[in-house]
């Protein structure tokens, strides 16, 4: 995603406790920071008189009426946050004054962790699970948003009255309804992976791009018979090359390897599936050929990269995006004409995933004074105006708007204006702080190779559907969790054998759906029809 997300923290019960025992006098004992986290503190100027800063969504600016700070600990290598362009203009438009707490990428889990068992919690912080949150909200940690919603109406708007998008208050909030953790809207690009292949080695030799499983194949052959030495098709993703082409065969999504029929209404297991079975045969087939390149599980980064940027090694592949342009930049002067281009979904369903409009990295309030004005804060940023403020900037300030696209005056030297460079600048795009990126922001600038992927799957509407997001039991997320590594483990070594061993074929398939279940495959997806079922019971 270009801003790379805190991995979820594992906090014991232990520590849990502590954070519920010392919360009750509220995020306001902190000490981090020399200013007062409820009232004046000294050279905080008053909050400024309400003015036009765009689309609010109902909320009226200054949020508080007399100076307020509050502390926020987040992700980022900047070290004058405080003197930022962005912190110094959401204190002139809300009248709240940042104490920002950061901290790199590489320290932040473990100065988490000792947050968290101390008790004495930022305003707002981000970076646990969902299970962990609950936990921590279940103890009276944390401020459940759902208590707040008619203060709120940004959130509401987005997550309440949206039919499309209140899964959230049902999927992620605890046994209890209590919802903790302030969800990201609209991060994901609607592209970001997919098949690529050489379309100036296709054009040299008349072969048409595919528009189907059938046509995918005739075109490895054609390439075969073009480089008889070659391998058509390369990977560098190891076992999870099984993982990325599931969504072509209608077994692909985000709980794999569990997913939603949507026809049967029901969760079923990948790993079982004819579906499964009929993907592996596909891959078989190519390996057997000569299609696939027989290191496909093996590979390295470095040796792929050497085989899909010569004209004689391999010409298909599944990546990245980012990797249309950055190959054509790094062999322009050996291959001028090169030219890797986003290609059409390869398996029956001719669809590729459908990446999650609402994104989660644990944002939360804790159970302190502030709770409300930071609740608000939030709510504020998740609006248009502070939605382009945090991710775009401020316009004729700085930034100014050019063919639809933001320009940065006093960025006209750095060659690539990204979301990094937008943060050391001005104290944009901080990992924690985007919660509505704006879809003019240069995160959603694309290249015309880019442009082309998006348009194409845009315009055929070849996403496979997003499976519902769940909540699961502890005794259910325990049972997944037992379950899933040795399942996981055991189904990567069969399907690899599958595919490159030519004995096999149906009488090793039938062993392994039986191995499958004395592994637990069935009692894998219980929890998920187990967990589906209270699904459909709420409204």
């Amino acid at each position: 995603m270009g801003q790379g997300k805190v991995k979820s923290l594992l906090l014991s019960l232990t520590a849990l406790s502590v954070v519920a025992a010392g919360c009750g006098g509220g995020s306001g004992d902190s000490k981090s920071g020399s200013a007062s986290t409820n009232g004046t503190s000294e050279g905080t100027k008053a909050p400024a008189a309400a003015a036009n800063y765009g689309d609010t969504g109902g909320l009226k600016l200054p949020l508080v009426d007399k100076p307020t700070t509050l502390t926020w600990m987040l992700v980022s290598d900047n070290p004058n946050l405080g003197e930022s362009m962005v912190v110094k203009e959401i204190e002139k438009r809300t009248g709240i004054k940042l104490d920002i707490q950061a901290y790199s990428s590489q320290t932040f889990k473990d100065k988490m962790k000792v947050v968290v068992a101390s008790g004495k919690l930022p305003d707002i912080f981000h970076g646990l699970s969902i299970p962990e949150i609950n936990k921590m909200g279940a103890q009276g940690a944390l401020t459940p948003i759902n208590s707040y919603l008619n203060e709120l109406p940004n959130f509401k708007k987005l997550y309440v009255d949206n039919s499309e998008n209140n899964w959230v208050m049902k999927s992620w909030s605890d046994d209890k309804n209590n919802l903790y953790s302030w969800p990201i809207y609209g991060l994901n690009r609607d592209v970001n992976h997919g098949f690529l292949y050489r379309k100036d080695i296709f054009d040299k030799h008349g072969i048409k791009e595919w528009t189907n499983t059938d046509e995918f194949y005739a075109a490895l052959k054609k390439l075969k018979e073009a480089y008889p030495q070659s391998f058509p098709y390369a990977s560098k993703t190891k076992e999870n090359i099984f993982k990325d082409w599931a969504y072509g065969w209608g077994i692909g999504g985000a709980d794999y390897p569990a997913y939603y029929d949507e026809k049967a209404k029901t969760w079923k297991q990948v790993y079982t599936s004819a579906e499964y079975k009929a993907q592996l045969d596909f891959m078989k087939k190519l390996y057997d050929e000569g299609l696939m390149d027989p290191e496909f599980i093996t590979d390295t980064d470095a040796s792929w990269t050497a085989k899909m940027t010569t004209n004689n090694k391999s010409f298909v592949t599944f990546d990245w995006i980012g990797r249309l342009d950055s190959f054509a930049n790094q062999v322009k002067s050996q291959v001028p004409d090169y030219n890797l281009r986003y290609a059409n979904p390869v398996g029956p369903t001719g669809n590729i995933r459908t990446l999650p409009k609402i994104s989660n990295f644990g944002t939360v309030v804790p159970n302190g004074k502030n709770k409300e004005i930071a609740l608000k804060l939030l709510d504020y940023l998740t609006s248009p105006s502070g939605s382009s403020l945090v991710t775009m900037g401020i316009e004729g300030e700085t930034f100014k708007m050019e063919n639809g696209k933001p320009v940065y005056p006093e960025l006209k030297d750095v060659a690539n204006v990204d979301i990094k460079a937008l943060e050391t600048k001005y104290g944009m795009w901080l990992e924690g702080m985007y919660f509505r990126p704006d879809k003019r922001s240069v995160y959603f600038n694309f290249t015309e190779k880019e442009k082309e992927a998006q348009d194409k799957i845009n315009n055929a509407k070849k996403f496979e559907p997003a499976d519902p997001v769940l909540k699961f039991t502890d005794d259910e997320t325990k049972t997944i969790a037992d379950l899933r590594t040795a399942l996981d483990k055991a189904a990567n070594e069969f399907a690899t054998k599958y595919v490159m061993k030519k004995e096999f074929g149906q009488a090793q398939w039938t062993e392994w759906v039986q191995n499958a279940e004395k592994l637990g495959a069935s009692k894998f997806i219980d929890a998920y029809n187990a967990a589906q079922k209270r699904y459909d019971q709420l409204k």
